[in-house]
């Protein structure tokens, strides 16, 4: 695997190494991201793996190339570039799916019911992680991953955790799994406890890691549920910003902490971060006219794929598998316990 500028060193590529980066220079693997992320939207189109992300799809095209046939030299900095600043744009572009409208048409018990969500199950991953003895930047990731919004989570939370593709990897393949998984449960499970349409949308806007799983469980069981469960998720997506901008605070606290030579690195500020926040109060102004959603959507979702791809060409397979299965039991104990902990919630308080 190419050894990459870390955040430890910049935020993302720094001002130097961008303005030392030729367009040229960017443009080869710049171009090969994006053809990846377009053959991801395109390969959408065949029946059966319409049901996975692009996101998802992005990254193991890249991985695939990566491991198959090895990325390019001339390639390494638009693969950079698209891990670093294409991401952060997307992220930014992310914040116009979301309205405070949305928020406040959830309600006050449900929007408490996904706060607890998120933050118990965050609390219990940290912890299952460190009895697994999981490193504490793929316990993170995997933590974001499963509490806010999956793939999209993952890479947001890694712009500040700082830690390798193959965490980066793992966790969106535990997120995609088992958020998958949820799709074809949680619909038996309403059925079985004979949910009311708001009962079950909230659960699964609650619990399920990816907005699109959200949308296929969610819609199984009716319009109305459909319409419940996604718009709780974009309310648990929203929790993305103060949690980047906490987990950088702690990360610069530990930095600061640890003195010497890692103290003349500069703290880790998200700043990508408030450019989401501005879009959110953008979108809900309404000014920001309706026809335009899906462009902004699909935008975003291509310039995540990118990033997705970026990391999927800097990632070695013999490396994740090095891994282990200890991670897995993380991933699907959080599962678990996000899945249970949000269904008694809704029980007892919606």
């Amino acid at each position: 695997m190419a050894n990459l500028p870390t955040d430890r060193d910049t935020d993302g590529l720094n001002a130097g190494s961008v303005s030392n980066a030729t367009t040229g220079s960017i443009l080869p693997g710049l171009a090969l991201t994006g053809l990846i992320a377009a053959t991801a939207f395109g390969l959408r189109l065949i029946p059966g793996i319409d049901v996975f992300s692009p996101l998802i799809i992005a990254i193991l095209i890249g991985m695939a190339l990566n491991n198959l046939i090895g990325t390019p030299a001339l390639a390494q900095p638009g693969v950079a570039f698209s891990q670093k600043r294409v991401l952060r744009a997307g992220i930014v572009l992310l914040g116009l799916q979301l309205t405070a409208q949305q928020v406040i048409a959830v309600g006050g018990v449900g929007i408490a019911l996904i706060i607890m969500t998120l933050l118990a199950t965050f609390a219990f991953t940290t912890w299952l992680g460190r009895a697994l003895r999981v490193n504490a930047g793929l316990t993170q990731l995997i933590a974001a991953g499963s509490s806010i919004c999956g793939a999209s989570a993952v890479i947001a939370t890694n712009t500040v955790t700082r830690a390798r593709d193959e965490d980066v990897t793992y966790a969106v393949a535990c997120v995609t799994i088992f958020g998958s998984l949820s799709i074809v449960l949680m619909p038996l499970v309403g059925g079985l406890l004979d949910m009311g349409p708001h009962s079950f949308g909230l659960w699964t806007g609650a619990s399920i890691h990816e907005v699109a799983q959200v949308v296929a469980a969610a819609y199984a069981r009716g319009q109305d549920s459909g319409e419940i469960g996604t718009i709780a998720k974009l309310t648990r997506v929203m929790m993305l910003a103060p949690m980047v901008l906490v987990l950088g605070a702690i990360a610069a606290s530990r930095l600061r902490k640890q003195g010497g030579e890692s103290s003349r690195f500069a703290p880790p500020v998200p700043w990508f971060v408030f450019g989401f926040i501005a879009m959110i109060g953008l979108a809900s102004t309404g000014w920001v006219p309706e026809a335009t959603a899906p462009f902004t959507t699909g935008t975003t979702q291509f310039l995540l794929a990118i990033a997705l791809a970026g990391m999927g060409l800097e990632t070695d397979l013999r490396k994740l598998a090095a891994e282990g299965l200890r991670p897995a039991l993380l991933g699907a104990g959080t599962w678990v316990f996000i899945s249970l902990f949000s269904l008694g919630l809704v029980l007892v308080l919606a």
